[in-house]
């Protein structure tokens, strides 16, 4: 039996794909927010 049959075939491993993927998607998210506020503090700080 090979890993990726494991990893796809049996609960523990469908969970283990969930919890990559959210993981995944949670450091997209933060990067992109930690950016956005960054640029936005930048903005605010130059006009004042």
């Amino acid at each position: 039996m090979s890993a990726f049959d494991v990893l796809f075939s049996t609960d523990f491993g469908l969970m283990s794909v969930f919890v990559i993927l959210f993981m995944l998607g949670m450091a997209v998210f933060f990067i992109r927010f930690f950016i956005r506020n960054m640029e936005r503090d930048e903005r605010n700080a130059s006009k004042k």
